[in-house]
């Protein structure tokens, strides 16, 4: 199963926006929003809540591609996001994530017994590449013990 679908199966918001997971690495991670009018905002284009969970939904899947040989010593959790919207959003959006810091960084930190933080940087994009948007959300690797 890969991340986009693992995903898919058990986050019930990607499965209710029909989020498509096009490509899913440690180093970036893609997913669509497609146009649908259900989750359209005032003006015809995708709702900010839609476009937030988009984004989020990147960031969680170049976490679990980046950090998924960890779950079992470790719990990725969302710390805190923060969005903003740059222009007008119409038709079907893309998030791009990417991870703030090296992977082996975060790993030798939980290693040593700390709770690391990363920042992931997600732009949001339209069809014709112009930029509507731009979030970074902040995880952390929550120890299990």
């Amino acid at each position: 199963m890969t991340v986009g679908e693992m995903l898919v199966a058990t986050v019930p918001m990607a499965r209710t926006l029909n989020l498509e997971f096009l490509e899913t690495t440690p180093e970036r991670a893609v997913v669509r929003l497609p146009d649908q009018a259900d989750y359209h905002n005032h003006v015809g284009g995708p709702h900010a809540g839609a476009m937030f969970t988009l984004a989020e939904s990147a960031s969680g899947a170049i976490v679990i591609a980046a950090f998924g040989d960890q779950m079992s010593r470790a719990v990725p959790l969302a710390v805190k996001a923060e969005i903003g919207y740059k222009k007008l959003a119409m038709g079907e959006v893309t998030a791009t994530a990417t991870l703030g810091r090296p992977i082996a960084d975060v790993v030798a930190e939980l290693g040593a017994g700390q709770r690391p933080e990363f920042p992931v940087a997600i732009e949001i994009t339209r069809a014709d590449g112009a930029v509507t948007g731009e979030m970074t959300v902040v995880w952390t690797l929550r120890p299990n013990s």
